[in-house]
C-alpha cells in the first residue's frame, strides 16, 4: 500500500500528542496565574482599569485563580475539554486585548494565539494518555 507519510508507524502513538500539549499548556497557565497573583498583579490591575473592568483587584485575583486551577486540571487530565474551553476563552480574550492595545499586556499576540490554538486542539482531541478522562476507544 502506498503511503505519503514518512513515519506512519508513529501513528501508533497519537494519544501522546494531546498529553504533551496538555502538560505544556497546564504549566504555562500555572505560571500565568501565579504571575497575576504576584509580580504582574499591579500591571493587570492597571490593564483592567484601562479597559473599564471593575473591581479590578477582584477580577485580577479571580483570573489568576482560574488559570492556576485550570493549569492543575490540565496537568492531571481532569475535565480536560471543559478546562480547555474556559482557558481558551481567556486566551482568546487576552489575544483580542493585545490586538486592540499592544501596550496593555506583556506578551505579544502570537503567544496568545498559540495558547488559543492549543486549547482548541485539546477541546477537539481530549486529554490523551495519562489522564483521568482517558478516552474510551
Amino acid at each position: 500500500m502506498q503511503t505519503f507519510n514518512i513515519f506512519p508507524q508513529l501513528f501508533t502513538y497519537t494519544l501522546i500528542a494531546p498529553f504533551i500539549l496538555r502538560l505544556v499548556l497546564g504549566f504555562i497557565f500555572l505560571n500565568l496565574g501565579s504571575l497575576k497573583l504576584s509580580k504582574e498583579r499591579s500591571g493587570w490591575i492597571a490593564s483592567l482599569n484601562i479597559l473599564g473592568i471593575r473591581p479590578t483587584g477582584f477580577f485580577t485575583g479571580l483570573l489568576g485563580i482560574i488559570e492556576i486551577i485550570g493549569g492543575l486540571l490540565l496537568i492531571a487530565g481532569v475535565y480536560t475539554q471543559l478546562t480547555a474551553l474556559v482557558l481558551g476563552v481567556i486566551a482568546l480574550c487576552e489575544l483580542l486585548i493585545e490586538y486592540k492595545e499592544e501596550s496593555i499586556l506583556k506578551r505579544d499576540m502570537v503567544f496568545y494565539l498559540l495558547l488559543t490554538a492549543i486549547c482548541a486542539s485539546l477541546l477537539l482531541t481530549g486529554a490523551g494518555l495519562f489522564a483521568v478522562d482517558v478516552p474510551l476507544l
